[in-house]
Order: C-alpha cells, then structure tokens, then sequence
C-alpha cells in the first residue's frame, strides 16, 4: 500500500521509507522515516533534503523516534483513584466520564465552566478541531493556547503595522544573498541549529548583527569579522532598535522614496525616536554609541535603495516576551520599514516562530479572538462565513474568550472555569508564575489533559488520555515561513493511543453535538480551508494532492476560480502591496518603559531564560530521551565569575534564586559569556530547577504575551539556607 509520490503507509513491509518532517520547532526539518519491525524502535530517521534543513537534523531530530517508545508513553486511558494513582480505564469508561463531569459541571455553572487550552505542536486540523470543539460541542468561550506564550506579541505587530502576521514573509533561502542580518532575541544555533547555514552568506560578508545580553552560539557567529555583537542591559533592546532608527533617520540612511509611496505614520515615528540619539542609548543599554552608528550604516549600506544586496531584521522570544513585547517588534518593523526592506525580493522583516506549528496553530481557531483562517470572532461577516461551513446558526458560535495568563489565573476561582481539557501543552513547566498555576490546576474540579507521556500536567489530571504523535499521525504543519507541509504516519500507534480528531469527535457525539468531526485528517483539513476562505490565512486552494505532489504552497492560496490554474502560493506576500485597506504599511509610534520587574535593592541581578541545545519546550519528550538526558541531564544556572565571587558560589556549586514569584535551586556554570549583572537558566525542566517558578506572568496590554524573559532575582548560595527536600531535589 503506497501513498501519493511512493510514500509508504503504516503497516508497510519493513525498509519502507515515508517523507515526514520533525516533531519540534518550526523549522520543521525533513526526515524520512524508515519502517523496523522487530527493531527496539519502530522507524529509522535520516534526514532528507528540503528548502529549510538542507538535509541536517540537529540532536533532538535525529533521537526523534526514542520517545514513540518512551518507558513511560501512555498507551491506555487513564482515571485518578481516591488514592491519588492512577487506574487503566477502557475508552469508553473514560469518555463516557468526561463527558458527563462536563455536562454537570456546566448544568451547574454555566457553559464557560469549562476551558480548553491548546498547543503550538498540533497539527493544523487537530487546532482546527480543537477550536471547532471548544465552541460547538462545549459552547465556551474560553480557549487559548500555548502559542500565546511564543508569538503573540510578534503577531500583533505584525498585524497592525503591516496588515497580516505571517512569520518569514519571505523562504528562508533567501536569506543566502544577504549584505546584512541582524537578530534580536533568538539563539538559533541551539534552537534550531539546521537555520545556521543560511547565515553562511551574510557571515562571509561580516554583516550578522546579533543582539543578546549572553554571547551565544548565535552571537559567536558574529566573531572574526564575520559581524557584531551587542550585548544590551536586559529589557533595553528596544531602545537598540530606536537608536538604530534615529541614527538611521538623522543620517540620511532612509529610503525616502519607499516611504513615500508605502509606508504611513513616518512623521510621528520620527518624532518618538528623535529623543534617542546615540549617546543617551549607551547610557540604557551599554552599547556604546559608535557601535550603534557603525550597526545603522552596515544595515543602510546592505539596503537595496543604497546598492546593497538586501537585509533583513529577524526577530525572538528574547525581545518579544516581555510587557512591551508588541512595541519592541513595532520598532523593529519600523526600523525594517525606514530600510525599505519589507516587501522587496531578497530583504525583509519576520519573527522566527519556535513552536513546530506555531504559526499555523494561531491561524485556524485555539486563540481566544480568531477563528479560521486567522480571523476575528467578533466581526459577522467571518462568523457567518465560518457558520455556514459547520452548518450551524452564526449565534451558536460565542464570542471571544481570554487570553492565556488570564485563563490560567481564573481556574478553579469563584465564577472562574471548574473544568479544563489541556492539549498538547505542559503549562505546570511552560507557564509563567508556574507555582500559582499548578496551584490553579489543582483548584478544578476536573482536569483531563491528553498526553503521550505522563507530563507534570498530566500527572494532575483527573483523566488522561492517550494521543499518537508525529511518527503516527498524518495531517499537515505550517513551518516559520508560513509554508504547508505535510506529517505522514509512518508506523502504527501503540497500545490504544488515539488521535485527537477521533477523541473530539467521541466526545462531541456524547456531548450531544452534531456538527462533523471526522478522524480522517483529509476530511478535516478540506473543511478548514473552506472555512478559511476569504481570510488572511487562506488556505481554500490547498488539498494533500498538491501537498502530495510535491508542490511548495505558501499561504495565503486562495481557490482558484472553474476553469482557471490552482493559485500558486505566495511566498513573499508584501512585494506588490501590504494587505491593509489602502496598501500601505503603517509605522507606530512606540515608547520605551522597561521590564516590569526590573532589578532594584533586594533583586539585584537579572535573569534570562532560554533554550539548551538538547531539549525543548517544556522537556516533556527530550528528558526521555537518554542520550539527550546524558548531554543536558539536569538543569543550571549560568552565571559570570565576577558575579559568583560576589555571592560565594564556584562551578558546580549550588544557587538560590528567588523573585517575587518563586524559588528555584540549581547548580552554576560559569562563564565569560554574560553579562556580569545576568543569570541565565533553561526553562526545559519541572520542581525547584523550574525557570518559571521565577518568571513574571506581567502581560504586554496589546498581545497579552507574559514576560518571560526579564525577572529581578535575588541570588544566593544554597549552603546558607536551610532547604526544603521539595528543593534540594532540584539537583543530585
């Protein structure tokens, strides 16, 4: 049995090859997946030639299949016990229980008695299921997911500025020819290392910029010639990137005649940033002024309008997951914008997407405000649209809910939600202010959280409930440059795993909803691209026989009219006009004001957070990965050793950290790497090694993005205090 283009199906003789693409980040590398039965492993994964991974895989991609064989994968339902353990359940004992806790629960408290909380790794017909779920079957409200915390604030920007959010507005290849690339918040050479070779141009040329208070494996790149490094104060890259501006703007650097014909608000932008001259910068950020201006001339000079090759402005978590996460990405839009790089063949802006369908997880309905396509609930011409497809009356469809934090902080409090169904996320690791939401969780009056592992989420639950993963499922992903592709099923799920779309569509019928909701993938997916139609994120063109048949489709691919060609994908969507009313882009004037919780007497020391090489998100899979547990088997805190000095602490040695959140505990590494006044940890792990015990859950007004990524601590060595075991089993 073969699948379009000679791809095996699961079930295949054993050496059949299948073209799938990684379960992790957004670079969605290919891989082929080679069928060995009788092996310890199910699949063999190599890597396989594609416009993004160029045939590599970094360490999680190649370890990939250990976890469809974890020792602890969840292969059958699973239902608390008045002990606090766990019992085996049948399916049908188990949803029979969901769904009628579900029916109590909102016969007594109402519909939004009950939330839903999505993730950024499912599949774009399962996100699309699961919003569909939330509103038809459970008539809540209130579902947001984990993408909130990824690209929210990018998004908004995005939105406002140059009328659509689609990540890269432009195939990373393109970003080969460029004279000049600067990076604000993002180590890609961790966190997805395969992105690095499309550095390899713009390195030769000394044109990488990367800006990062850590001198990572990014900002390495930069070293010998090959560019610079800006290493600002925590919280102050946006003032980089209005100094840029200003220097770009007083020099004479723009590109006057673009803005001219397509950009609007030029003049208050011009404006705000007046009052950040290259000397007042230094004394914010620590750059010194001639680095700013030597920055600004290299990124003029590169600009088309100036003879240059191209440039373009990347953007990460480490400027966008903060308070004022949708100002810093604006003023680097308009940084961007001021260049003439958006929208012209071989420049650009875009955001990289982290979550492996980040971006097109937030287009087809789990955010609060969106319904598919990338369209806002409230507006009626979409929840007719979108009605008339699920055969509904538009005013069964509810309005919007509320964002992350804001669903988090509200579970299990008086007119809050007593139920919550989690799906593809570990918010016990992932959230900010992670201590007060395993505290909300365990306020509910039921959790059921579908996992493919016991993640510290599930281990609250009141039921689990088996899911398959990549290697088990087809479907289709939409990878950082809004390119579909397609997820293959390569070998059969174990035990009784099930998909989401089976699971929704069995708890739908016994919630007594009648809309379709079919476990074929193919179904799903032809029902969201009509459902998206019209919308920014249109994907009414797009059937897994073009997928199948190799096509490269971009969105938005509109259907084409009876009679004429299939649209053919637009994978630069700005280069004739911006998606906005009259065109043009819009720059927006924005002011700086600071982390939320900056340092002061008590909490004198920044802390950053990020990624390690070997695992992802909130751990879940890659700490059941033993080669990857034996690489990065614990977490720790990186630190100067000027600043280790001041606290008594040496390599190897145990901190105390704490905000005004949380504790943590965990060993130091030392490192001229960072600034002395900066911590560093990894997020990737649970209990008292947990980053976000420490992490602010502040939101940005506009995206409703936490503020991840700057949080005063206070540092101290472990020995002096007297801990609890809860901590001291932090480290080993």
């Amino acid at each position: 049995m073969t699948t379009p283009q000679g791809v095996a199906a699961p079930g295949s003789a054993p050496g059949a090859a299948v073209a799938s693409h990684c379960p992790y980040c957004a670079l969605q590398c290919a891989q082929t997946l080679t069928s060995t039965p009788g092996e310890r492993l199910p699949v063999a994964v190599s890597g396989r030639q594609f416009p993004t991974n160029r045939g590599g895989l970094c360490q999680k991609g190649w370890t990939s299949a250990e976890v469809l064989r974890a020792s602890d994968r969840i292969t059958t339902p699973r239902i608390r016990t008045a002990d606090g353990g766990f019992r085996t359940a049948t399916w049908v004992e188990a949803l029979d229980l969901v769904a009628g806790r579900i029916r109590q629960i909102q016969a007594e408290s109402g519909d939004d008695a009950v939330a839903v909380f999505g993730g950024g790794g499912l599949t774009n017909e399962k996100a699309y299921a699961l919003g569909k779920f939330a509103r038809l079957a459970l008539h809540t409200r209130l579902i947001d997911y984990n993408g909130r915390f990824c690209m929210s604030s990018a998004a908004a920007a995005s939105n406002r500025t140059l009328g659509m959010d689609r990540g890269l507005a432009f195939p990373l290849s393109d970003l080969g020819g460029a004279d000049a690339i600067l990076i604000l918040g993002s180590n890609m050479g961790v966190t997805m290392p395969p992105f690095v070779q499309h550095l390899a141009g713009v390195r030769e040329r000394g044109g990488l910029i990367v800006v990062d208070p850590r001198a990572t494996v990014t900002a390495k790149l930069a070293a010998n010639g090959a560019g610079v490094h800006l290493a600002p104060v925590p919280g102050s890259d946006m003032v980089v990137l209005l100094a840029l501006l200003h220097i770009v703007l007083a020099e004479g650097l723009a590109d006057l005649d673009y803005l001219e014909v397509r950009v609007n608000g030029l003049d208050a932008v011009r404006r705000s940033v007046a009052q950040w001259w290259p000397e007042r910068a230094e004394a914010e950020t620590g750059i010194p002024a001639d680095t700013l201006r030597e920055v600004a001339r290299l990124l003029a000079a590169a600009s088309p309008s100036r003879g240059g090759r191209g440039a373009y402005i990347l953007t990460g978590r480490g400027v966008e997951q903060m308070s004022q996460g949708t100002a810093c990405v604006s003023a680097a839009i308009n940084l961007a914008l001021a260049l003439g790089l958006v929208g012209r063949e071989g420049s650009g802006y875009g955001p990289v997407t982290g979550q492996g369908n980040g971006q097109g997880g937030r287009e087809h309905g789990q955010k609060s405000d969106q319904l598919p396509g990338y369209r806002m609930i409230t507006d009626p011409a979409t929840r007719a649209h979108v009605a008339a497809v699920w055969g509904v009356d538009p005013a069964r469809i509810p309005g919007p809910g509320v964002p992350a934090v804001q669903l988090l902080s509200s579970l299990g409090t008086p007119g809050g939600p007593r139920a919550l169904m989690v799906h593809g996320s570990n918010v016990v690791v992932s959230a900010p202010n992670a201590t007060r939401v395993e505290e909300r969780l365990k306020a509910l009056d039921l959790l059921v959280v579908c996992d493919l592992v016991p993640s510290e989420t599930a281990l609250l639950a009141d039921v689990i409930l088996p899911v398959t993963q990549w290697a088990e499922e087809d479907g289709t992903m939409t990878n950082l440059e809004g390119r579909i592709i397609r997820r293959r099923a390569a070998v059969d799920a174990p035990g009784e795993a099930r998909s989401e779309l089976w699971i929704l569509g069995e708890l739908a019928r016994r919630l007594g909803c009648d809309a379709v909701f079919s476990d074929e993938p193919e179904v799903m997916f032809d029902e969201m691209a009509r459902a998206s139609a019209g919308g920014k994120a249109d994907y009414s063109g797009v059937t897994y026989a073009r997928l199948d048949a190799g096509e490269e489709l971009f969105w938005p691919v509109p259907a084409a009219p009876a009679g004429d060609a299939p649209h053919p994908g637009t994978p630069r969507p700005f280069l004739d006009r911006f998606p906005t009313p009259d065109g043009r882009a819009t720059m927006h004037a924005v002011a700086h004001h600071g982390p939320a919780d900056d340092v002061r007497p008590g909490m004198t020391t920044y802390l950053v957070t990020g990624r390690v090489l070997q695992h992802y998100q909130s751990g879940a899979q890659t700490r059941r990965v033993k080669e990857l547990v034996q690489a990065q088997p614990e977490p720790f805190v990186e630190m100067h050793p000027l600043l280790a000095e001041r606290y008594g602490l040496s390599e190897g040695a145990v901190a105390f950290l704490a905000s005004e959140r949380g504790e943590a505990m965990a060993r130091v590494r030392l490192t001229t790497d960072i600034r002395v006044d900066t911590v560093f940890m990894p997020f990737h792990w649970a209990g008292a090694g947990s980053a976000n015990r420490l992490t602010n859950d502040v939101t940005d007004p506009t995206s409703a993005m936490p503020e991840f990524k700057v949080t005063a601590v206070e540092i101290r060595a472990a020995h002096q205090l007297r801990t609890t075991p809860q901590l001291e089993g932090a480290v080993r």
